[in-house]
């Protein structure tokens, strides 16, 4: 697909990439590399936290000074933010702290079960993001959209608490 962009845009497909390792072509399949600790993730994580608030509150004194057409995009770039923060912490830091409780099964299981739930608050979020988002009628905001935005606060902060408060200090050096 990238070759195929590439060539849209003048540039050479990049080459084919080199043959398997013999490994591989004997079936035996590299050790999984492990997830490393990294200092500046939870400040980071907490510092992404702090944006999506700043962010969201935007949003609400946007909509109480009746400026609906800006708030799509204010929507826009708070799921976007939201995003990426997600990725960053599925990838780097539940894969970590999941990597370094492989042993303990009980914790294990308990921050399998957190990440569950932070997940559904997430799509919560996401959820009420895009039933906004598109929609520019002012009607449409006047209409359930503080209820929402109510709602949709209470989750983003309770996220952030226990996140900060249970999850994150389960981050540490092995």
């Amino acid at each position: 697909m990238l070759d195929m962009l590439r060539r849209l845009i003048g540039q050479p497909a990049k080459p084919a990439p080199a043959p398997a390792t013999s490994t591989l072509r004997q079936g035996i399949a590299p050790p999984p590399r492990a997830p490393s600790y990294d200092s500046g993730l939870v400040p980071s994580l907490k510092n992404d936290h702090q944006e999506l608030v700043a962010l969201f509150e935007q949003i609400g004194r946007t909509y109480e000074a009746r400026r609906y057409h800006e708030i799509p995009a204010l929507l826009t770039a708070f799921k976007t933010r939201l995003e990426a923060h997600l990725l960053t912490e599925n990838v780097r830091f539940y894969n970590y702290v999941e990597s370094t409780l492989r042993d303990d099964a009980e914790n294990l299981s308990l921050i399998r079960d957190f990440r569950r739930e932070m997940n559904t608050i997430a799509r919560g979020v996401i959820d009420f993001v895009k039933k906004y988002q598109a929609n520019h009628d002012p009607d449409v905001l006047l209409h359930g959209f503080l209820s929402d935005y109510r709602t949709v606060g209470g989750l983003l902060v309770q996220r952030i608490q226990r996140e900060e408060g249970n999850l994150y200090p389960l981050y540490m050096p092995t």
